[in-house]
């Protein structure tokens, strides 16, 4: 199974039972493996990767997720070595520990690249064989997408917020070169032995318009899956509205390799910094965002029973420019 077990209730946490993880890498590493697939199979190239062969298998990877949590030093030494500035490569050391440490399939070689003449045709992200000796392909994406669309329902209304991606784009790229590259000639000199079954793992955020319906429903393009991880986004003009919305929230902008797992910040947590210091009302964080020149993503907090601080929303603050700018790259 890849699908999250339960509806995506805890802004996409993956589940209740991950509830008591405390360690913030490993609540993103068990979100990665089971937090809702952005898409849809497309068959018949694209198909999902499968993360687990049986039951078994992943109720053993939720109790090793916990024990990872008691003692996440190793891991989180491969994270700091890895000198990681990019989420797309975040993600994949995340997996990449993962297939070397957990208990499900075993990694046999990853950003293997595919040359032709000295001229680089493509890398697969992924090679693993599973127990039962299935060789797979995987294609891992991470991406964060708003719905700039006026009410239609297509891939293409899904953009990044620097305008430089498009989901369709990012969707027909994996089809029709990133998933067949192990399946080309060339690939059988590398001395990986096939066949090899290819699948993409997309994982991510889809953001909603918080003027109109700022969940989405009803507004997916028919490749999304349905049970897809969900935010909102508003214009610096619009914004002020929506956090008076939240008013018993906090507020803090999330850095880029915060954006996978909703984040929490459990209390007496010396590794973390105080909440004191991180958090601030809706007007100092207006201040903070209009110094940024692009979208900036946010989060709010409210303080549970046990006194944690959990993630309640998060979203993107556009320039007030933004839409008409994305409305015109979707449709490019």
């Amino acid at each position: 199974m890849n699908a999250a077990p339960g509806p995506v209730a805890d802004a996409a946490a993956p589940g209740a039972r991950f509830d008591l993880l405390r360690d913030a890498v490993v609540r993103d590493l068990a979100w990665l493996l089971f937090s809702p697939d952005l898409l849809r199979a497309q068959p018949p190239a694209g198909m999902l990767a499968r993360l687990f062969e049986t039951p078994a298998e992943e109720a053993a990877t939720v109790a090793w997720l916990h024990a990872l949590d008691a003692d996440p030093d190793s891991l989180h030494r491969y994270i700091a070595a890895s000198r990681i500035t990019r989420l797309g490569r975040y993600a994949e050391c995340l997996l990449s520990w993962f297939l070397q440490h957990g208990p499900a399939a075993r990694l046999v070689a990853a950003n293997v690249a595919l040359r032709r003449a000295g001229v680089t045709l493509g890398e697969c992200d992924f090679l693993v064989e599973t127990a039962s000796g299935r060789r797979l392909h995987w294609e891992l994406a991470v991406k964060c997408y708003l719905h700039a669309g006026d009410g239609r329902a297509q891939l293409a209304d899904y953009i990044g917020p620097n305008l430089q991606d498009r989901f369709d784009l990012k969707l027909s790229h994996l089809l029709d070169h990133q998933l067949p590259l192990s399946a080309r000639e060339e690939f059988a000199t590398l001395g990986h032995r096939g066949p090899w079954e290819p699948a993409m793992l997309i994982k991510g955020w889809l953001f909603y318009g918080a003027t109109g319906n700022e969940t989405g429903a009803g507004q997916e393009a028919p490749q999304i899956d349905p049970a897809h991880a969900r935010g909102w986004w508003a214009t610096r003009a619009d914004w002020p509205a929506l956090a008076a919305t939240q008013a018993a929230a906090v507020w803090k902008v999330l850095p880029r390799l915060a954006w996978l797992a909703p984040r929490r910040y459990e209390v007496g947590d010396a590794s973390e910094p105080s909440p004191e210091t991180i958090f601030v009302d809706a007007a100092p964080l207006l201040n903070q965002i209009e110094r940024q020149t692009g979208p900036t993503m946010v989060a709010s907090f409210v303080r549970d029973e046990a006194g944690r601080w959990i993630e309640q929303s998060r979203g993107f603050v556009v320039p007030d420019e933004w839409p008409r700018r994305g409305q015109a790259f979707a449709r490019q």
